[in-house]
């Protein structure tokens, strides 16, 4: 038997073709039973079927094989769980015969609370706390309900029962068929589904509510919550049942199950889970309140239901064949899902908010300990960390680059062939580069290895010499360091204005270009060359200061268009963190947004704006408040633009840009927002209906009330941790604990991090607390890691959200004793499942430490501070 150990993948001797599984979920005693019938084609000769189980109890008695070819059941008398393999062997007494038979098991297993497996989730209904029991397999944990070949290669057929107490609901990714009640149990039976991996079986069992709606062709849309908050699943229902029907026309393959059930989970590890037919989620990233969302949280639901939707086609009827090809899923679901959005909300300009997704998969994939799109998993354990910016971020950036450079059309085309040549099997990235070669002409396979085969990117260096542009590439690091690496880089440029584009690719480390030639125009003054025109490529572009000059200009006058001016940002910003450029040149380029109004660039320049006031306050305290009046100058005029309150008929965009505008003024102290913050809070206090409050401004006035919160006036925080505990609002308890955190008194910190862990917050929601820790908390969160280290660990340590608090207590550290720390700290403590995010935090840790000592050698940086301040 011990031959099967330390395998990567499952011996191939035997394939399962159908299962018939029967479940007895107790809500009560938080345990299950089941039994589980699976018809395997035996296609090799073996004694031994092997299988995953993993925190099952297998009754060996129960094990059975019988060959349709001879009716004889054989048993088989060594059963064997390696938990550390997560496998079940069983031996048989003879070699098994080729061909079809049925194999039997009885288990019993637990409902766990670590929101994976089949688990359990609580809720109160009527005052009374209740569970109900829900599953999450992906990736590799369907074996912890019931044996099973748990490989996304391995699809097979689903015959669910289920035996439950007969007034509770009971779903699966099928409908049902037959139901039969006695007395205070039904028995539920579902169709049987058609061909899928075992990851994307589903079950939930409780009390609920649901609104339902119909798509064009029949197909039945329904969003389950708990009872009481029906209202609430009215958006998502209007976009899931718009998505399936834009989704059958691009990818010219119908909706294949007969109905859709979406279902909104108090406990909930991920964002949501693509199962067929039953898709679970986060109650934050499927319920939407009239009244007490914000706007950022419809387009939260709006994004996340199309991502989902989208996975019924691309990874649920098309499957990676194993998670090397993760991207695949993740990243055409992230891509495609802002397809649909712009589809359904044109006027929420989702397209150039894309941006924040390249650049989250720019940030990663930045660092030497980033990994390539398609990486090799050897072992379940590895597989939880690369559900990341990579495989989501980067990926939809690089397919966003390829339909760009394809052209739509084609992209669409060939995309569709892809669906239906691999429908009901399983593909590899080569088979979709494949179809879109066919559908382009293009060399599309050799185009993308080198994106998708190799980490990281490229920096594409610009100069003009000699009336000619040179331009080079190189690998870029957000440490400095040179990177090895090259690849084909799809440059686009415009020279001047939009009206003449030219589109080539850098195939070599290097090329020259005559500017006349190529673009008919000259560079003189006043104009301007833009290259990676509307941020299409994955890449970041580094000019030469004649040509930063020019773009600064354009900039300012607002001749480029808000997806360039975020590129432009968004590079300087990198090349200075990079120390490629100095803070002196960033901060100049940044005195040039104050007239900036669009969301998507300014809601970067204050993502950037925070971390670069940290970064200063590390290298010198006087230059941090002067670089903080200088933020708040930059602010101030969209912030009077949009004032506190609502305008009758104004954009979603606007209403999302206030609240971030106010927010980022209330943590540089601005006193006047602060007052005025503070204020709507207290009207909202004493009446949570007031209009002085509507949500998308509460995060403002929760940071301004922290702000001001301190050891000897705890009033502010106290009556926020009573707005918490009275909402029943998901997304509410998310806002608040976002904010408590940024307070500047490490001793109201400590508190927040020990509310963080205490039983008032979900496990889920644990690590929103962490999300916006202060400058001057750094040291506390540190300490609290160590000392509570041993009870995070056993909480949070099957799953990815453990790699959270990792990065979110780590990496704002700048000093290179701090990273030493952290790494002496740990080298006990790492485990595989976290080994990556561990090096890539301590990575960031070096990156600052190194930005703060070059900014302490730039020279009058306070005067220029000063000077770009009262321009």
């Amino acid at each position: 038997m011990d031959q099967f150990k330390g395998q990567p993948r499952l011996p191939k001797f035997a394939v399962p073709k159908r299962y018939d599984l029967h479940l007895i979920p107790d809500l009560v005693a938080c345990t299950f039973t089941g039994t589980v019938a699976i018809d395997l084609d035996v296609v090799a000769d073996t004694r031994f079927i092997v299988l995953n189980a993993a925190d099952l109890s297998v009754n060996d008695a129960s094990v059975s094989f019988t060959p349709r070819s001879s009716s004889q059941t054989v048993a088989a008398p060594k059963v064997s769980l390696f938990e550390e393999d997560e496998i079940l062997v069983l031996e048989f007494p003879e070699t098994l015969p080729h061909g079809v038979g049925v194999l039997q098991l009885a288990f019993n297993g637990i409902l766990s609370d670590k929101m994976k497996g089949f688990y359990k989730s609580t809720y109160e209904h009527n005052g009374e706390k209740k569970n109900m029991a829900v599953t999450q397999f992906e990736p590799a944990d369907a074996r912890r309900c019931f044996p099973c070949w748990d490989e996304p290669a391995c699809k097979a057929t689903f015959k669910i029962t289920l035996e439950v107490p007969s007034d509770l609901v009971a779903l699966s990714n099928m409908p049902v068929v037959e139901e039969k009640v006695n007395g205070n149990v039904k028995i539920v039976s579902y169709q049987e589904s058609p061909i899928m991996s075992t990851y994307l079986v589903a079950i939930v069992v409780g009390l609920f509510d649901y609104v339902e709606d119909h798509t064009s062709d029949g197909i039945k849309v329904r969003v389950y919550c708990q009872v009481g908050k029906a209202d609430q699943g009215k958006f998502a229902l209007h976009v899931g049942a718009k998505t399936l029907d834009l989704f059958k026309e691009y990818f010219a393959v119908p909706y294949p199950l007969p109905k859709i059930d979406m279902i909104a989970i108090p406990d909930f590890a991920a964002g949501a889970m693509e199962n067929y037919g039953l898709v679970t989620y986060r109650e934050t990233a499927l319920l939407y309140d009239e009244q007490h969302s914000a706007a950022s949280n419809k387009q939260r639901v709006a994004t996340v239901v199309a991502h989902e939707l989208a996975h019924q086609w691309f990874g649920n009827l098309v499957t990676m064949e194993w998670w090397t090809h993760l991207w695949l899923n993740e990243g055409f679901a992230t891509w495609v899902s802002y397809l649909a959005t712009d589809s359904l909300f044109p006027e929420w300009k989702i397209w150039t908010q894309f941006l924040d997704e390249s650049t989250e998969g720019l940030r990663l994939d930045g660092l030497e300990e980033s990994h390539p799109i398609e990486v090799e998993v050897n072992h379940a354990s590895e597989i939880d960390e690369i559900f990341d910016a990579i495989s989501y971020r980067k990926g939809a950036s690089v397919i966003r680059m390829l339909q760009s450079y394809l052209g739509a059309e084609v992209f669409q085309k060939s995309l569709a062939a892809y669906v239906k040549r691999h429908a009901y099997s399983n593909a590899k990235t080569e088979d979709l580069w494949t179809a879109l070669e066919e559908g382009s002409g293009e060399p599309v396979n050799k185009l993308m290895s080198s994106w998708t085969k190799q980490k990281g990117y490229p920096v594409v260096s610009a100069k003009i010499k000699d009336g000619k542009l040179e331009l080079e590439q190189s690998r870029f690091l957000s440490s400095g360091s040179p990177g090895e690496g090259q690849w084909i880089v799809p440059v686009t440029l415009c020279c001047g204005s939009y009206d003449v584009r030219k589109n080539f690719l850098l195939e070599s480390k290097s090329g020259a270009y005559d500017i006349k030639e190529l673009l008919g125009c000259s560079v003189g003054d006043g104009s301007w060359i833009k290259i990676n025109v509307d941020q299409a490529g994955f890449y970041r572009v580094k000019y030469d200061d004649s040509l930063a000059a020019g773009l600064r200009k354009a900039t300012e006058s607002q001749s480029l268009t808000a997806i360039d001016r975020y590129g432009i940002l968004d590079d300087s910003f990198a090349l200075s963190m990079a120390r490629q450029q100095s803070l002196a040149s960033l901060l100049t380029l940044i005195s040039a947004y104050k007239k900036e109004s669009d969301y998507t660039v300014l809601s970067n320049l204050i993502v950037i704006s925070y971390k670069v006031v940290k970064i200063a306050a590390d290298a010198n305290l006087e230059l941090m408040s002067g670089i903080k009046q200088f933020f708040i100058g930059v602010f101030q005029l969209a912030a009077g633009k949009l004032g506190w309150d609502p305008k009758q008929g104004e954009s979603h965009l606007d209403a999302m840009l206030r609240g971030e505008v106010l927010t980022a003024l209330a943590t540089f102290g601005h006193d006047e927002t602060l007052k005025e913050g503070v204020r709507r809070f207290d009207a909202f206090l004493a009446d949570r209906n007031t209009t002085l409050l509507p949500p998308d401004l509460r995060r403002a006035s929760y940071v301004a009330v922290m702000q001001r919160a301190n050891k000897s006036d705890k009033s502010g925080f106290e009556s926020l941790l009573k707005v918490y505990r009275e909402t029943d609002l998901s997304q509410e308890k998310t806002r608040i604990l976002g904010s408590l955190a940024c307070c500047p008194d490490p001793s109201i910190v400590q508190d927040v991090l020990n509310f963080v862990l205490s039983d008032e917050v979900r496990n889920q929601d644990a690590v929103y607390g962490l999300s916006g820790v202060s400058w001057e908390g750094r040291e506390v969160a540190w300490k609290w890691l160590q000392e509570k280290w041993e009870f995070i660990e056993k909480t949070w340590g099957s799953g990815f959200l453990l790699t959270r608090f990792i990065s979110a207590v780590v990496s704002p550290f700048a000093s290179f004793e701090k990273a030493k720390e952290v790494q002496e700290y740990f080298l006990t403590r790492s485990k595989p499942s976290m080994a990556r995010t561990l090096k890539q935090s301590i990575e960031k840790v070096h990156i600052n430490a190194n930005w703060v000592e070059s900014i302490k050698k730039e020279d009058n940086l306070t005067h220029l501070v000063t000077q770009l301040s009262s321009n």
